[in-house]
């Protein structure tokens, strides 16, 4: 049985209140901030907190993609330093700089991945999961998504509904490049041709200029409609990426975390290089090539072609290889030549990967985080190996959710006389 009330201690790490109910019972409840009592069965707020504003959203609740809106900016970017401090603390780093958060502003997501569902009547759900529920949310407007995409939301419903080849399930994922918005769908059916004439249409009337499709179960992906050329530049470098590429969330993340970086490089010289893991189409390899040579290491084969392909008009001072660096990650040795190294793992961290750089004689690693439980984890080695962290930068690319992301500069402390 629920106490009657209850103070809400702390928010964690997914964003719910925690308390603890008299029986000594750990509770864990949407919607609440520290300091506040509420009923747990509800939960309803008896005595709320100076720090809860209004949130902006009609959706705020049901829709899974936000669950802090209703906390004040200032409070809510403390609580994100202290989670990034926090994770470094259990890693070994018990008093590590850690900067003040950078918060990214409402509508300038520039990336979304949209649940479709078909209604019995034929009618198309469109929007994000609920929070731990397969429900989905309708969306008619998001206050974190950029307006061109927003825009798109009732334009692609009515498209949907017209299309047999989307029967129950599917997936928008759309991204804002530079040239326009790039969607890919993911179906239960296979567009047939008059199909495809109506995605031409549809893409031509929208200013979407390629549409590609894959099936909902690993199926290849293929050009659906494609009326002129994508792009995206990185440091005036222009990519061309693949369908549902990865992209940093916000331009302004980004640019925060191309900026702590770079900050974060040690004097380098004219002939000195930077080895890049987990590169991606090149978002920090083109900003680390003004200051350095770069070989730049990717798994996926169409990043790490597009990356490739771009290097190349740029002029050579970014190599691409494609490599999987969970099955093959770099040696000790391998990583002598190199005067720093930037990592930007996925979710998972680089567990593979960093024994050989804790005992690699590398001076400098960058690490860019975007789960601060990995981080921990794969900080712990360096700890382990007498590192230390010289700078953190706690980065909120996803506004008002519980994700974290982060750039920390490792440097290994020079021996005395050196």
């Amino acid at each position: 049985m629920l106490p009657v009330q209850v103070t809400i201690e702390a928010l964690g790490a997914a964003g719910d209140g925690v308390a603890t109910a008299p029986d000594g019972a750990r509770l864990f409840l949407p919607g609440v901030l520290p300091g506040e009592v509420v009923r747990p069965e509800g939960p309803v707020v008896l005595s709320p907190s100076p720090e809860r504003v209004a949130p902006p959203c009609p959706h705020f609740g049901p829709c899974g993609g936000c669950v802090l809106q209703h906390w004040d900016i200032p409070p809510y970017a403390a609580w994100k330093r202290d989670r990034l401090a926090e994770a470094l603390a259990r890693a070994g780093f018990e008093d590590a700089p850690v900067a003040e958060t950078r918060v990214t502003p409402p509508a300038t997501r520039r990336r979304a991945d949209l649940a479709l569902r078909r209604r019995p009547d034929g009618s198309v759900v469109l929007g994000f999961h609920g929070r731990g529920s397969g429900a989905v949310e309708d969306l008619s407007t998001c206050h974190v998504l950029d307006p061109a995409l927003v825009a798109l939301f009732e334009p692609l419903r009515a498209l949907l509904r017209g299309l047999q080849s989307f029967r129950r399930e599917g997936s928008a994922v759309l991204n804002l490049l530079d040239t326009g918005p790039d969607l890919l769908l993911r179906l239960d059916g296979a567009p047939g041709v008059q199909e495809r004439t109506a995605l031409a249409a549809f893409a031509a009337a929208q200013g979407i200029p390629r549409i590609a499709g894959a099936g909902l179960k690993g199926g290849a992906t293929e050009t659906l409609a494609q009326l002129g050329g994508v792009g995206i530049a990185f440091a005036g470098v222009s990519v061309a990426p693949p369908p549902g590429a990865f992209l940093q969330a916000t331009p302004q993340g980004e640019a925060a975390i191309v900026a702590a970086v770079l900050e974060g490089l040690p004097k380098l010289t004219g002939k000195a290089r930077i080895a890049e893991l987990h590169a991606g189409l090149g978002t920090l390899s083109f900003p680390l090539a003004e200051r350095a040579r770069v070989a730049a290491f990717e798994g996926a084969p169409e990043a790490v072609a597009a990356l490739d392909a771009a290097a190349r008009k740029a002029g050579g001072r970014v190599t691409a290889t494609r490599r999987d660096l969970a099955r093959q990650p770099l040696s000790a040795k391998e990583l002598e030549s190199f005067a720093a190294l930037v990592l930007d793992p996925p979710f998972a961290g680089a567990a593979e990967q960093m024994p050989a750089l804790a005992r690699s004689a590398l001076q400098r690693i960058i690490y860019v985080s975007c789960n601060p439980t990995a981080l921990t984890r794969d900080g712990k080695l360096l700890h382990a190996a007498g590192w230390r962290v010289a700078q953190a930068t706690p980065i909120d690319q996803f506004l008002w959710s519980a994700q974290l992301e982060a750039v920390v500069v490792f440097e290994r402390p020079r021996a005395r006389g050196k």
